[in-house]
């Protein structure tokens, strides 16, 4: 399916380019999975970390996450390294870490593979970047680790202590920029997947019973996430029984998210090169520039001013099993659990002052009440 919207026609956005701009470029399909088939499927022999024109106007990049993780984190031991005196202990343990010893640092690996994808993005070499994730485990999960990683950073070692430190021991500040360098690049990949004016992505499940039961819960990540869900397409190629059910649940889902629903009829004989890749007619639609989810979740202050002030932070939240709904506070997060998957809403300025009172849920919207926190609320000087 991806490598098929990849090769196929695209349709032009009316409302923004985004980063990736305009003009003739061409378009980049990445997959992720050491054992794609979409090399072979295309004709070409995949070279890792290098694009490889597979048509006259699209091209592969193979993306193995080892191959992009031991690079990058030899350079980040050696600018810790270059420190030349002592580190806190988590720090020094991290620049003990060969790259031949990582297998999986949780979060990084999924942080440079996003990364890498930014940066082909933003490069403007392309029109279109697509990334295959059918060969992940959990898509969600890959999209959640900048996140994830970037909270991790700040209860280790918050930037004010660090940029508290750098100025208070010069030997710690290439230490201090290698951390935030990381931070950065968690946040630049946060703001870039939940960009609606960018990103435009494309739940695919099959169109049978197991697809109609994935669907409720994608749909609720996909909120949680912030994740500019465009195109809800249900498979009929991959499933064994098409369900009866599956198109009014497909369009449920799609609805909540602002997306359309589309089907891909099974065809007969192998999809072994382009041309038959192109006749599935897979259309790739273009970003909308409606946000979706958290990042469209309204802040109001309801009721009284001051330390008597009652906040509610709303967004529309679809919940599969309501009673697996969990909420959490970390820091500046608001962590929230749906269907097992948790996930750090990043909370605004105002409410990061305050503690989490309550929460309902009626009508798929989820809103969150907050009373001020006294010992962190600030108050008015007296005369």
């Amino acid at each position: 399916m991806a490598a098929a919207g990849a090769v196929g026609k695209r349709r032009r956005a009316t409302n923004s380019t985004g980063l990736l701009g305009g003009g003739q470029r061409g378009t980049l399909l990445v997959t992720l999975d050491r054992d794609s088939p979409v090399p072979e499927m295309v004709g070409v022999y995949p070279t890792r970390g290098r694009p490889v024109p597979i048509s006259s106007d699209a091209s592969l990049l193979s993306l193995d996450p080892l191959s992009v993780l031991e690079p990058a984190w030899s350079n980040f031991t050696e600018a810790i390294g270059a420190s030349g005196g002592p580190t806190l202990p988590v720090v020094s343990v991290l620049g003990s870490v060969a790259p031949g010893e990582l297998t999986s640092l949780p979060g990084f690996e999924e942080l440079l593979l996003l990364r890498r994808i930014r940066d082909e993005a933003t490069s403007g070499r392309w029109t279109t970047v697509v990334v295959d994730c059918s060969g992940l485990g959990d898509p969600f999960a890959l999209l959640r680790a900048p996140a994830a990683l970037s909270q991790t950073i700040d209860r280790l070692w918050p930037r004010h202590r660090r940029l508290a430190a750098a100025s208070e021991r010069p030997v710690l500040a290439r230490v201090s920029a290698a951390v935030d360098e990381v931070d950065r690049d968690c946040r630049d990949v946060i703001d870039l997947l939940s960009d609606p004016h960018t990103t435009a992505a494309h739940l695919v499940v099959d169109s049978g019973p197991r697809g109609e039961r994935q669907l409720p819960r994608l749909a609720a990540l996909a909120a949680l996430t912030a994740l500019p869900v465009r195109q809800v397409s249900g498979n009929d190629g991959t499933a064994a029984v098409v369900s009866a059910g599956f198109e009014a649940v497909a369009a449920a889902a799609a609805a909540g998210l602002g997306a359309v629903t589309t089907r891909i009829p099974a065809v007969d004989g192998p999809l072994d090169r382009v041309a038959r890749l192109r006749r599935l007619g897979i259309l790739v639609e273009p970003p909308s520039g409606a946000p979706v989810g958290t990042a469209a979740a309204v802040v109001d202050r309801v009721e009284g001013s001051g330390l008597q002030a009652v906040y509610e932070m709303r967004w529309h939240q679809p919940l599969p099993d309501p009673s697996a709904l969990g909420l959490g506070r970390a820091g500046d997060d608001l962590l929230v659990t749906i269907s097992g998957f948790r996930f750090p809403v990043r909370l605004p300025s105002v409410l990061r002052r305050c503690s989490v009172t309550g929460a309902t849920w009626d009508d798929d919207e989820l809103c969150v009440r907050f009373a001020p926190d006294p010992a962190v609320w600030p108050t008015r000087p007296t005369a």
